[in-house]
């Protein structure tokens, strides 16, 4: 299937097409229908296709190489790319919290305006499982944002799905209650949101990855031969995957070149058994033994 954050532009490049398509029908049926809520929910796919673009040309940014001015490469530009969505989305949920205050027409719409926002459904949760899988699996934090967005969208799909059937079929006070509803649902895209903006923040601060994580990377040192024991184990997320630094201590008899060798194979190992590490900077201590008690 190839590297992970292949596969995971081609699904922010699929989701690009997925909403454009989605807003038009939407947009369209609903002023058919003359149904406000289904036009509101088009302009919110709109707004999708265009997050769906920064999660794009950030997956393109951070995966160019590293260079002179860039020496541990573009990685923070995806990072910074999911903090955008984070704060698009708080927009958006601030939006819909507004919309349904505002929200005073209680007229009905056509019945079909129901059949976009069934197809938006089963579209964008297909969509949030492909991406929260393969965003996790190429480390990309800006295609899990969108996966939230997705998640989002299907909140704000079944807020617009009932606000159609209650309009049809419930009374006044059931459709007045279900703009409240709306109201409800713009709150949780505000907390989903400034959940994405502290992961990314946290990111952007160096936070130490899962300690899970942190133990296979001593593991994988810890096997080469030469090894007497690790001193210190930092790591930092940049972009997709780990920068690492480690403080290797070897037998101080040896030599530079044996010490170096150990360092170099060490670095192999790491990058080699785990795929979301980038590089390993390897550090070379003196083993000190703790001298066994006497008497």
């Amino acid at each position: 299937m190839g590297r992970p954050e292949t596969f995971a532009r081609r699904v922010a490049l699929a989701s690009m097409a997925a909403s454009a398509l989605l807003a038009v029908v939407k947009i369209v049926v609903g002023l058919a229908a003359s149904s406000i809520a289904v036009v509101s929910d088009g302009f919110e796919s709109a707004a999708d296709f265009f997050t769906s673009g920064l999660v794009l040309l950030g997956l393109w940014i951070a995966a160019k190489p590293p260079d002179e001015e860039h020496p541990y490469g573009h990685g923070r530009f995806e990072i910074l790319t999911g903090l955008a969505i984070g704060v698009l989305l708080v927009a958006a949920g601030t939006g819909i919290c507004v919309e349904s205050i505002e929200q005073t027409d209680d007229h009905p719409p056509a019945l079909y305006a129901a059949w976009p926002l069934l197809g938006s459904i089963v579209i964008k949760a297909a969509l949030s499982v492909v991406k929260f899988r393969y965003g996790r699996r190429a480390g990309s934090t800006a295609l899990v944002a969108h996966a939230w967005n997705d998640v989002i969208d299907n909140l704000s799909g079944v807020v617009a799905l009932a606000a159609v059937l209650l309009s049809n079929f419930g009374s006044e006070k059931v459709a007045a209650a279900d703009r409240y509803g709306g109201f409800a649902i713009g709150l949780i895209v505000v907390f989903l949101a400034l959940r994405v903006v502290r992961e990314t923040v946290m990111q952007l601060m160096d936070t130490m990855p899962d300690p899970t994580q942190m133990v296979q990377i001593r593991a994988a040192a810890l096997r080469v031969p030469g090894v007497r024991g690790i001193e210190k184990c930092y790591a930092r997320k940049t972009g997709l995957r780990y920068h690492v630094d480690l403080h290797l201590e070897v037998d101080p008899d040896l030599t530079v070149r044996e010490s170096h060798e150990i360092a170099r194979s060490v670095k192999n190992t790491i990058k080699a058994d785990l795929d979301w590490v980038e590089d390993v900077l390897v550090h070379v201590e003196p083993y000190a033994a703790v001298p066994e008690p006497h008497g």
